[in-house]
This record gives C-alpha cells, sequence and structure tokens, in this order.
C-alpha cells in the first residue's frame, strides 16, 4: 500500500503537467491544456509558445517520434530555459503519442528542483534484434545518485523487472512495496532511496524500438499521490468503449482495484482521452474524491496496435 503522506513530505517530484497537440494544418504544436500547481508563471509564459516540428523539447519528440527526458533545462534545446529556471523545475520528459502513425498529441511532465526530493523519472529503450535489452536512456532522480548510478549500471531482459515487464506486457504496471517486490530488481537499492511504488508505462511510436517511462514514488515526495490503470472493451455492434477500472492506489483510499469502476467515452478527463486518443490535463481535476485536493492530473491513452486498450491515470 501506498504510504500516507506525513510531515516529512517535501512536496510532489512531478509538479506540473501540459499537453501539446498538431493544429489543423499540421504544421505546429499548440497548448492544449496545461495543470502548473504552484508555477503559474511558467504556465503562462508556456500558452504563448507554439513548436515547429523539431523545435524544443515538444517538437523534438515529434520530429524524432521518440520520447525524451531532459535533465538539464538549460539545455539551449529547451526553449523555456529562463522561465523554468525562475519557476524552480529541474526536469522535464516528453512523451508522444502516435495512433496509426499519426501524433495524437505530446504530453510533457516537469519535476521539481528541490535537492531534498527524493524520486525517479527514468526512460529505457531496446532496439528490435532478437537479443535486445533495455538500456536506462535517460533519467532525473532528484537528489539521489546512488540510485542513479545503480539504474545506469542495470539492464532489462524482455519481462524482467519493471521497465522489461512493461515491454513483454505491452501494458502499464502498477509495483507496490519496492523494497520487498520479487519483480523489481533494484530493491534493495530501492529501500536505501526510500522508494515506495512504481508506475511502468509502455510509449508505442511508429518504429520498431520498445520505450518505457517508469514514475518511482517515495513517501516524503511522490510522484503522484493517485495512480489509476483503466482496461479499455472495444464496443461492439455500434456501442460505445468503456473503460474499467482494473488497478490503482491512493494516499488516501489504499487499493483501488477492488472497486467497481466504469467509465464511458468523453466522461471526466479518463472519457476524454479514450474518446480523442490523446493525452489528457486538468488542473484542480473535479474528480477528485471529495475532500481530497489534487493540483493536477494526467489521463494517457496506450495504445499498442492503433486503437486505445489502457488509458493510465494519476493526480499529483
Amino acid at each position: 500500500m501506498m504510504a500516507p503522506l506525513d510531515a516529512r513530505v517535501t512536496g510532489a517530484f512531478l509538479q506540473a503537467a501540459e499537453v501539446w497537440i498538431p493544429d489543423p494544418a499540421g504544421e505546429y504544436l499548440v497548448r492544449a491544456e496545461g495543470a502548473y500547481g504552484p508555477h503559474e508563471s511558467f504556465g503562462g509564459v508556456s500558452g504563448e509558445h507554439g513548436f515547429a516540428r523539431g523545435e524544443g523539447l515538444p517538437g523534438r519528440a515529434w520530429a524524432e517520434a521518440r520520447p525524451f527526458v531532459l535533465t538539464d533545462l538549460s539545455d539551449p534545446r529547451f526553449f523555456r530555459a529562463e522561465a523554468a529556471r525562475s519557476a524552480g523545475l529541474g526536469a522535464a520528459a516528453a512523451l508522444p503519442v502516435f495512433s496509426d502513425g499519426a501524433l495524437k498529441g505530446v504530453l510533457v511532465l516537469f519535476c521539481g528542483a528541490d535537492p531534498g526530493h527524493a524520486g525517479a523519472l527514468e526512460l529505457w529503450h531496446a532496439g528490435d534484434a532478437p537479443d535486445a535489452v533495455m538500456r536506462l536512456e535517460g533519467g532525473y532522480y532528484g537528489a539521489d545518485d546512488t540510485f542513479r548510478e545503480v539504474s545506469e549500471r542495470t539492464t532489462f531482459a524482455r519481462g524482467k523487472g519493471l521497465p522489461g515487464g512493461v515491454w513483454g506486457a505491452r501494458a502499464p504496471m502498477l509495483m507496490r512495496d519496492l523494497s520487498a517486490a520479487r519483480g523489481f530488481l533494484r530493491a534493495e537499492s530501492a529501500a536505501k532511496a526510500g522508494l515506495t511504488t512504481g508506475l511502468g508505462i509502455p510509449v508505442f511510436t511508429p518504429g520498431k524500438d520498445a520505450w518505457a517511462v517508469t514514475l518511482l514514488s517515495a513517501a516524503r515526495s511522490p510522484v503522484a499521490r493517485r495512480f489509476e490503470i483503466w482496461d479499455v472493451t472495444a464496443g461492439r455492434g455500434g456501442q460505445k468503449a468503456v473503460a474499467t477500472l482494473v488497478d490503482g492506489l491512493c494516499d488516501t483510499e489504499g487499493a483501488l482495484w477492488t472497486r467497481e469502476r466504469r467509465i464511458e467515452p468523453w466522461q471526466g478527463p479518463v472519457g476524454r482521452a479514450l474518446a480523442t486518443a490523446a493525452p489528457v490535463v486538468e488542473a484542480n481535476p473535479a474528480t477528485a474524491p471529495a475532500g481530497v485536493r489534487y493540483e493536477g492530473m494526467v489521463a494517457l491513452p496506450i495504445h499498442p496496435q492503433g486503437e486505445v486498450a489502457r488509458v493510465v491515470a494519476w493526480f499529483f
């Protein structure tokens, strides 16, 4: 079970998220929506931008048709460097969402630069050779250099560990109690780093290479306070597709998978991701349980074969 929040919490590891979609002419990416929490000034600057193919972090993910993690936002390839520095943001990831080769949108996630933060945002990559293994392509670990060094030395075969498990299943995975999880190969290092929960997400691109993103959460600086995985049942005979909650954790409600919940297209953020096949970000989500306040939520559709098969959602 996810550890409850307490006085040691230093702030969320992920602090902002935004979605960029192609304009009607398909020439630029424009911001569709964003949740910036305490970083409203950065959100204001971001709304003034648009990105051509290859420009900035969203445009680069579009042009190269692959995800990226950028651990230094002073990098000249990141166009909003000064605004990010002023806002106290330290790293970013861009996750493109494709359906049958067409870009539906780019989800961009931002981590805080607080030196006390613990957690991990990792990008894993495997080529298409028969003997390929997943290796760390890039990652942001806050203050924990030791866990980063362990991760840089670790590789995963298909079906092994969290990245390899996501690769093998072609589906998102949620791991609890990482220090004791039999399937988490870095359990000892995770315990020392205080990491408790892991979410693995496959990123499908038009190429043959495999990509996976892992979000590893610590109790004192959680990546998110609520995780949900929704399985999509395709509609038949003119019926609508339906998303069913199949796994989840919440810092106030505990395990969520025992509760039967269904969402139809356009019903809330998860329903919008199901209907549009594009990522969705919502600030101050109205779908939060009564009495619980979140800065924002993300709903990310997963397209293993063109159609939306699952939706991963998290609240921060």
